[in-house]
């Protein structure tokens, strides 16, 4: 039951008034579809397995079959996945000419599933591979697909080498294009729109602090505190795909 009335109508109000408003999404928007975060209490990846043991860059390249034996599972569940609400939402917010772009640190693709154009993908995606024996990239549909079959460690059919899948792990740089991008969201913005994002991960996490620096106004869509809520203008705590509907619709007057 949504209850915080008050709370939609001001984040519309907000997000009616701005000028070049930018969304941040986390792993929080994506849990209504199935998929889980990683750091919830009691139920987020992290608070099961060390992600420097299973998702560093390090991992990876001493231990394949580690990191493989832990994403299969999660892999399963994104190729079972749908957009949700929330994804709808914020795909309307653009088409309608409310959002200026989109920036994600899911791995997903849910947006884009959605409808949404705009979307940088600030830890990559699971749509390519890249081997990291002779860099060769190639589609990883077919590799996921066998991996959740077999479990076996993706190899490239031209040197043998392993094959990664397109995501930043710990210890890695993001891609440089989206990363720049990203930031020129966040330099010209007057509105963050945070949806399901925990903030706990830099340097996203310092570009909405960029952002209020420079007088942008803030709204956050999460389940748990972030260390920005004591600067936000709006805090909304309900069931995103439930929730960012709402505050849509308001948005439009629908």
């Amino acid at each position: 039951m949504i209850r915080s009335t008050t709370e939609i109508e001001r984040a519309a109000d907000l997000i009616r008034q701005a000028q070049r408003p930018v969304a941040l999404s986390g792993a929080g928007i994506s849990t209504p579809s199935g998929i889980p975060d990683f750091r919830s209490a009691g139920t987020g990846l992290w608070e099961r397995f060390d992600p420097m043991e299973v998702a560093s860059l390090s991992a990876f390249r001493h231990h394949p079959e580690k990191f493989y034996g832990w994403i299969r599972p999660l892999l399963t569940q994104i190729r079972r996945a749908r957009p949700n609400p929330a994804h709808f939402a914020l795909a309307e917010l653009e088409q309608r000419g409310r959002l200026l772009g989109l920036v994600t640190q899911n791995i997903d693709g849910l947006h884009q599933c959605a409808g949404s154009q705009r979307v940088i993908e600030i830890h990559g995606n699971i749509r390519r591979a890249t081997c990291v024996g002779c860099y060769r990239r190639v589609p990883s549909e077919p590799l996921i697909a066998a991996l959740v079959m077999t479990g076996e460690v993706p190899r490239c059919s031209v040197c043998g080498g392993v094959l990664k899948p397109d995501v930043v792990l710990f210890e890695e740089q993001l891609p440089l294009k989206a990363a720049s991008d990203a930031e020129g969201l966040f330099a010209r913005t007057d509105l963050v729109l945070v949806v399901g994002s925990s903030l706990d991960v830099t340097p996203v996490s310092l570009w909405p602090i960029k952002a209020l620096n420079s007088g942008a106004r803030l709204i956050i869509l999460n389940h748990e505190a972030t260390f920005l809520d004591e600067r936000a203008d709006v805090i909304l705590r309900q069931d995103l795909a439930e929730l960012l509907p709402l505050v849509v619709a308001e948005v439009l007057g629908v």
